[in-house]
């Protein structure tokens, strides 16, 4: 019988507790042979399966599919039982050194970059297995990358972010120079933005009839907000007579304005009035600061009663914004600013999406046939 896809075991923290995860090739048998080892779960955000990493499920994995598939466990270290692998030896995950996070909140990085970074740095020392952080090598960051890149295959973006963690301890926890060590950086791809078009946008805030829901999908599209701006905004920070927003400590921790439509003021009326808002412009439970998922669950639900068909972001409202004010003839220095991005280089981007402007270029053909339209 041909044997199934290699299956490749790592461990890592997932749902707030140690996960055993099992990576393979898509293939329906052994999906169907996991999906009989009981307690096992598949994860779209880490595109996998895993179970508790308990010996049990350790054993029950090896039993189930022994003889059946490879089982790499190259980077799930474990002891042997004589000859055959019978009764596997859970490790203890290791913890990342206080001194990492102190400095982290020193320097005041943000919560999601502080949540970002620690989770990989762990995942690296686990990635070790015994082997003590003091006696890391080069080779051993590169061949965490290509386990990344090659069996849990994640994004570009998190790449990065995983390099960036493990950087952070050498160069600023250790005042290593970055020369001590060389790490290949992917080259992300250019893409240009998912926009939206003004009519896609207004079919949008049209089936949208909640107030609340109404107001913050507005305010993304007809103030350039990220949706991280628009949880934090506070009352105050509505400057309705001036018809401008503050947006405080945005990405860099810089504050900016940008506008506030003069059209949205009765809308902003009427939310207030309905909801009361008591710190936070939009809050959740027990009046916290609303979440983005809550957001995004708003979002696709009016893109889909407005019948638009691609999968609409929160973001999507910005660089509609963005390449909208463009079409206008704004300058853009001034979208720049609105935008609060620190290069022009970022804005202009915005330039190779907008119809307008591509409009007014004419084809060499109808340049042609213009000049000589007896052919």
């Amino acid at each position: 019988m041909k044997k199934l896809p290699t299956i490749y075991l790592s461990k890592s923290i997932h749902k707030e507790g140690h996960q055993i995860f099992i990576r393979f090739d898509y293939n329906t048998k052994l999906i169907t042979l996991i999906k009989s080892i009981n307690g096992s779960c598949w994860s779209s955000s880490k595109k996998s399966w895993y179970l508790k990493n308990t010996p049990n499920n350790l054993k029950a994995i090896f039993s189930t599919l022994k003889g059946i598939t490879e089982i790499n466990t190259e980077h799930f270290p474990f002891t042997k039982n004589s000859e055959s692998i019978t009764a596997p030896k859970v490790l203890i995950e290791k913890e990342v050194p206080k001194v990492y996070l102190d400095l982290l909140l020193r320097r005041r990085y943000s919560q999601n970059t502080i949540k970002v970074y620690m989770s990989f740095f762990k995942d690296f020392l686990n990635y070790l297995g015994e082997k003590q952080l003091k006696l890391v090598e080069e080779k051993d960051i590169r061949n965490y990358q290509d386990y990344l890149v090659n069996t849990r295959k994640i994004s570009i973006s998190s790449q990065n972010q995983a390099i960036n963690a493990i950087k952070f301890y050498f160069e600023k926890v250790l005042h290593q120079e970055k020369k001590n060590y060389y790490i290949e950086r992917p080259r992300k791809p250019k893409l240009l933005p998912n926009v939206l078009s003004e009519q896609q946008v207004f079919s949008i805030l049209k089936v949208t009839e909640n107030y609340k829901h109404k107001l913050i999908i507005s305010l993304l599209y007809s103030s350039g907000l990220r949706i991280s701006e628009l949880i934090n905004l506070r009352k105050q920070d509505i400057l309705i007579e001036k018809k401008l927003i503050f947006v405080r400590h945005a990405k860099g921790k810089k504050d900016r304005t940008t506008i506030f439509a003069e059209n949205l003021k009765v809308l902003f009326g009427l939310y207030i009035d309905n909801y009361k808002p008591n710190y936070w412009l939009f809050e959740g439970l027990n009046r916290n600061k609303y979440s983005t998922s809550s957001i995004g669950k708003i979002i696709k639900k009016s893109a889909f009663k407005a019948g638009i068909e691609q999968n609409v972001t929160a973001h999507m409202f910005r660089h509609s914004f963005a390449t909208h004010m463009l079409e206008q003839g704004i300058d853009l220095r001034y979208i720049q600013s609105l935008l609060g991005h620190a290069s022009s280089k970022t804005t202009e981007i915005y330039t190779h999406v907008s119809n307008k402007s591509l409009a007014k270029i004419k084809s060499p053909l109808d340049v042609f046939l213009d000049k000589n339209p007896s052919i």
